[in-house]
């Protein structure tokens, strides 16, 4: 079973923490939507997603990534950290998936240290995020979604 996951992760690399703890004991392949590189997702089962949230929603550079590259009739699963609220969480790319019929498995969202914009007068917001039992959650939400895979 070959898995993609296609990620952003910036600012405090939230995101990709959570995407190595993941794939710790597996073979999935993480995939940086900003590197330049040639892409072919067709050789995957499964095609993962992945975002801070970014002014409420999914970074635009994962959305114009699936909207150019995410094969037709694929199984997909979405990833985010967040500072303070969940915003509309991957909706963007959740409608990208549906118009290209591809079948839903599930999300997996948790806190991520946030110092943008005023948070960072404070120190930041969710701090110490994503903690031992987030990347905990992490991984058995992996495992499961790899189960349900077969």
């Amino acid at each position: 079973m070959k898995i993609a996951i296609c990620y952003y992760s910036r600012h405090h690399g939230n995101t990709l923490k959570v995407l190595q703890a993941m794939a710790i004991n597996s073979q999935a392949d993480l995939i940086d939507v900003t590197a330049r590189q040639t892409v072919r997702l067709e050789q995957y089962d499964c095609i993962g997603f992945a975002s801070g949230i970014y002014g409420f929603e999914f970074h635009k550079a994962v959305a114009q990534f699936a909207q150019q590259y995410l094969p037709f009739g694929k199984a997909v699963f979405f990833v985010y950290t967040y500072g303070g609220a969940k915003g509309n969480g991957p909706k963007a790319i959740q409608e990208i998936a549906q118009k290209k019929n591809c079948v839903v498995l599930g999300e997996f969202s948790c806190k991520g240290h946030d110092t943008f914009g005023p948070f960072k007068l404070v120190g930041g917001i969710a701090k110490g995020h994503p903690n031992r039992d987030d990347l905990q959650n992490a991984r058995n939400f992996f495992s499961q979604l790899q189960k349900r895979l077969g």
